[in-house]
């Protein structure tokens, strides 16, 4: 009996023990660099968001948080794949868009990718996509896009940045809602599909407003509609394509994430990092300038967030049978 009760004190001791060491290695994080894996290239909007994030959070935590851009793969898979297999300590940390979060499982449906249990962090901003057409076009609306490609079926395209993509599902959206046709170009990326609309050679590009700002303020792209809940206050005589094509909208969003089981207080010290600092003035004067919505959300509204794209995009992309494998 007395052997029993030395046993389960012992035991117990050591659950102490090990509760303690792991709450003190909580409340101690981070001891050392972070990394912040960006499954996309270096540049652009998404990318310089990402990077912001990481400069709050070092800047809060006291330790570097080091972007590292690890771009590849079908949907950014290669990054993520790395961030999913890293420890569960917080030392790394994924940075992506709203879609590899809500659509990535239901894509790759034979490679059973599922990102899904990564651990939210915080969304940083929101942006909408703007629907921009070649100036020869002969449609100053989506209401008249519609007509012309109806009048046309089988002749209209639209450009976007890849299988999967937020231009994509958009653009399968729109020919959902709208009951007409048109055939998408696949490219990688944005510019190279804007440098065809620019040409002429493709009808209509879904893309963001920051990067082509230039050539729609100069005349050599036509911007139709605006995919966000209400018109921008720059461009008041633009329509939201929900005017035309009610409760269409493509609002996209930049993320934070940590591996798998990562614990909560450790999560939660970093969420409230980015929270902090997108909240500062400086940054949300910054982030504004990208034509994006500062966020800095808690894990439990970037849950939610994941949750509402399914819910618009799911059913996207299985009526319109949208695959990367």
């Amino acid at each position: 009996m007395l052997q029993g009760s030395l046993l389960r004190a012992v035991f117990g001791s050591a659950l102490a023990a090990l509760a303690c060491g792991s709450a003190l290695a909580q409340g101690d994080f981070p001891s050392r660099p972070i990394t912040m894996v960006v499954p996309l290239p270096a540049g652009g909007t998404a990318d310089l968001l990402c990077r912001y994030a990481a400069e709050k959070a070092s800047a809060a935590l006291g330790q570097q948080v080091v972007v590292e851009n690890r771009a590849g793969g079908a949907g950014g898979r290669i990054g993520m794949e790395q961030v999913m297999r890293s420890p569960a300590d917080g030392y790394t940390l994924l940075c992506s868009t709203q879609l590899s979060y809500s659509i990535t499982h239901l894509v790759f449906t034979k490679a059973a990718f599922d990102p899904r249990p990564l651990e939210p962090v915080s969304v940083l901003a929101t942006y909408p996509l703007v629907i921009l057409t070649r100036t020869t076009l002969p449609a100053n609306n989506v209401a008249e896009f519609i007509a012309y490609a109806k009048a046309n079926e089988g002749k209209v395209n639209y450009g976007n940045q890849g299988v999967a993509n937020t231009g994509h599902l958009l653009g399968e959206l729109m020919k959902i809602k709208g009951n007409f046709k048109m055939t998408p170009v696949f490219y990688r990326g944005s510019a190279p599909a804007i440098n065809d609309l620019l040409a002429g050679s493709i009808d209509m590009v879904p893309d963001y407003l920051l990067a082509n700002k230039g050539n729609i303020d100069a005349g050599k792209l036509k911007m139709i509609a605006v995919a966000d809940t209400q018109r921008l206050k720059e461009y008041p005589n633009v329509p939201t394509l929900a005017e035309t094509l009610p409760g269409v909208t493509s609002i996209t969003w930049m993320a934070v994430s940590a591996p798998p089981g990562t614990p909560k207080p450790v999560v939660q010290k970093i969420s409230e990092a980015i929270g902090k600092g997108f909240r500062e003035p400086d940054m949300r004067a910054k982030i504004l300038k990208l034509e994006a919505n500062p966020l800095g959300s808690t894990p439990d509204e970037m849950r939610k967030m994941i949750q509402d794209s399914l819910d618009i995009w799911g059913p996207v992309v299985q009526q319109a049978k949208i695959t990367v494998d």
